[in-house]
């Protein structure tokens, strides 16, 4: 492995077939106009205008290739990029949290990899490297994760493939995890929406073909002519609803075991590592002090088969962070060895005897608002349809209070000199919890609402937390609990900073 290295200071290229992978990136992103530009465009006019498009990607794929540098330096990487626009980045090994390692088909068919270096907070990933040979990215990814320290590179990366693994999944494992995941509903869905948009009542006549050939017995049974029956379109539309899911279920079962087929989670010199995929082979690590917040997950299927799934969230570019930042540290595990996790990367926090406090005494109300709302909104457009009877819509109330006030049993939050945590749900239960000392910022709320029934939110931010919301909100805490609790962890946040 170090003879992969370069032995020098001298500038790098990448491999030489860098250029055709930079150009499949660019065609993805420009496939659905090239496409439009081709098969819609009038006279060969504009056919040639879809060729001199691809030119251009060829001829910019090509430059990036040329143009593009890397040195490794004793405590860094040096990259230099650019054709009219030159840069160049001076990366410490010291910044970079993030090593990802990714290979689709064609990457591991020509035995390269696309390296992506990243840092906490950046909008993009500090280096973007397509593509490199395998046993360079590999010697790469060691040597970052040694601190540039070349000598140990070959010594930690055995170690780190002699080290057990935390967690591996078996094939049963991952036709679980396609059973209680909805992978599938997505291609489904898609389907369903391609066969609406042909303008042809598809359904319909699927519907009726599939009862004549299916449930033509119960019409020669119940009379002849009787094939547009309710009995039998009620009967073909169920089953077909059932077949729906079943092939919802298999497609599922299939995506888990494409993405998550080999799927290892090791640990070495502090640093967190996950290698998962059949086709597209994926490898992403990051230091265990990375770690910004977690997330345990137990749904309602989950429980079925005595399941959970345990993600993170780390502190990475934006960018970066959607496709091949570490997340999953067990996309499915037991209880008890979800429980294992926890304690391994979290030794000192006491997750295991947090002393959880229940919400606001009237926080069922407040979650059940927004339901009876709309409960209203639909029982009076059914009495505008439909007349009096839709006031029967009204009868789902007891129901939806019954729910609401399961949920807010369900929910609650408890805090320790280590750990903050947040559960909530009820058919599908979550639990997020953070470090104290990765808090980012505390802020208390209040809607018109809370303040008529006297309770408050508490937002805590972390540096990995998603740009759609908090992935820690304490909801329905009663008003003088809230307010203690965010003067409690500010000093316990103040305190740690001082003693960095």
């Amino acid at each position: 492995m170090p003879d992969a290295l370069p032995q020098d200071s001298a500038e790098q290229r990448l491999h030489p077939l860098s250029w055709l992978f930079v150009l499949l990136a660019q065609l993805k992103q420009f496939i659905v106009p090239l496409l439009a530009l081709l098969l819609f465009g009038r006279g060969d006019r504009y056919q040639l205008w879809s060729l001199v498009a691809v030119a251009v990607l060829v001829l910019t794929s090509l430059a990036e290739y040329l143009t593009y540098r890397y040195r490794l330096t004793s405590d860094g990487l040096v990259v230099r990029s650019g054709w009219l626009h030159r840069s160049v980045r001076d990366i410490p090994f010291a910044r970079i949290h993030n090593v990802s390692l990714h290979q689709n088909v064609l990457h591991r068919l020509v035995g390269v990899a696309e390296v992506r270096l990243e840092a906490a907070g950046g909008t993009k990933p500090e280096a973007q490297m397509r593509v490199l040979k395998m046993d360079e990215a590999l010697a790469l990814e060691a040597l970052v994760r040694r601190g540039g320290s070349t000598a140990a590179v070959g010594d930690s990366a055995l170690a780190t493939e002699q080290t057990a693994p935390l967690l591996t999944l078996s094939t049963g494992e991952l036709i679980r995890l396609g059973l209680i995941s909805n992978r599938g509903l997505v291609l489904v869905a898609a389907a369903f929406g391609a066969l609406a948009q042909t303008g042809d009542d598809l359904f319909g006549a699927l519907i009726k073909r599939w009862g004549k050939l299916g449930f033509g017995w119960v019409s020669d049974w119940i009379g002849h002519h009787v094939h547009d029956s309710p009995l039998v379109m009620g009967l073909a539309i169920t089953s077909l609803v059932v077949i729906a899911l079943l092939l919802v279920r298999l497609l599922s079962v299939v995506l888990a075991i494409v993405q998550y087929h080999g799927f290892i989670l090791r640990e070495d010199d502090d640093r967190i590592r996950v290698e998962r995929g059949l086709l597209a082979r994926s490898r992403s690590s990051a230091k265990r002090r990375r770690i910004q917040a977690w997330s345990l997950r137990e749904g309602l299927l989950h429980r079925w088969f005595q399941r959970r799934s345990l993600r993170v969230n780390t502190a990475v570019s934006q960018q970066g962070k959607q496709q091949h930042a570490l997340k999953e540290l067990a996309p499915i595990a037991t209880p008890h060895r979800c429980e294992e996790l926890i304690h391994h990367f979290l030794p000192d926090a006491g997750w295991a005897e947090l002393d959880w406090q229940p919400v606001h005494p009237r926080a069922w109300m407040r979650i059940a608002l927004p339901s009876m709302w709309l409960l209203s909104m639909a029982s009076g457009l059914a009495c505008w349809h439909f007349g009096w009877i839709g006031l029967s819509c009204l009868l789902a109330t007891p129901v939806l209070l019954w729910r609401a006030r399961h949920i807010a049993a369900c929910s609650g939050h408890a805090c320790n000199r280590h750990l903050v945590a947040w559960r909530r749900g009820w058919l599908d239960k979550r639990w997020n919890f953070a470090e104290i000392g990765k808090l980012q910022a505390l802020r208390l709320s209040q809607s018109p609402l809370d303040r008529r029934l006297g309770m408050a939110s508490l937002l805590l931010d972390t540096a990995g937390a998603s740009s759609l919301g908090s992935p820690l909100h304490l909801h329905y805490l009663p008003l003088a609990q809230a307010r203690e609790l965010s003067a409690r962890l500010a000093v316990q946040l103040a305190r740690i900073r001082l003693q960095r």
